[in-house]
């Protein structure tokens, strides 16, 4: 039975040139592995009934992008069982309601040039990571965030950007890059990565990003709670 995806890329700030490739991409993705993908920026979308959807995706959105009824509806379908999956800018969003930080699990604070760097892969038992070697390679704005995901309600980080490989990071020794979470009866993913449109040109990206939707989505190929 073929699932459905809401891809949302409302921005009200900073807005990424690689939203097209991106939202190209989760359809691609789709369209091999079984989901419909619906993509909007029309805030209204969200004060629909979410039920359709088996995840809600926020693809690079920034700033507010949310009614209050969206709001109220995007809360309401996570805790009753609808998966989240925040990718790159999501943690640039909402800065006005504190659920969302909560939600997502920390918010965005700075990030240095875009530039090569490593990532180091602590759980690759979860879909978004277990194809992915130890230390992966990978060209990025490495996010540095206001808080540490890690000391946040139930978030198991599944990688760390290695701070040594790069110029400009804030963290330190433990910089989470990509976590899961759950929230009520339903599960968050987050990446920091994905902002160049050659990002979604990469196999390795492009299986993490389906890995990440299909666990938040409880879809068999997601794999168990990992």
């Amino acid at each position: 039975m073929v699932f459905r995806v809401l891809v949302y890329t409302r921005t009200t700030g900073y807005r990424h040139d690689s939203i097209p490739a991106a939202v190209g991409a989760v359809r691609a993705l789709g369209r091999a592995h079984g989901f419909a993908t619906d993509a909007t920026e029309d805030p209204a979308v969200l004060e629909a009934p979410l039920d359709p959807y088996a995840a809600v995706v926020f693809l690079s959105t920034s700033g507010e992008v949310l009614t209050p009824a969206g709001r109220a509806r995007l809360a309401a379908h996570v805790e009753a069982g609808g998966g989240f999956v925040g990718v790159h800018a999501a943690a640039c969003t909402e800065y006005d309601w504190p659920h969302y930080g909560d939600l997502l699990g920390a918010r965005f604070d700075r990030h240095p040039d875009l530039q090569p760097g490593r990532v180091l892969v602590e759980n690759r038992g979860h879909p978004a990571t277990r194809h992915l070697p130890p230390v992966w390679s990978f060209k990025d704005e490495w996010y540095d965030f206001r808080t540490n995901p890690r000391e946040a309600r139930n978030v198991r980080v599944l990688a760390s950007a290695d701070e040594t490989s790069y110029e400009g990071g804030g963290m330190g020794a433990d910089h989470p890059l990509v976590w899961c979470r759950e929230q009520g009866a339903g599960r968050v993913f987050y990446t920091a990565l994905g902002h160049s449109a050659e990002a979604y040109e990469d196999p390795d990206f492009r299986r993490h990003l389906l890995g990440g939707i299909l666990w938040a989505a409880r879809e068999p190929a997601g794999g168990p709670e990992s």
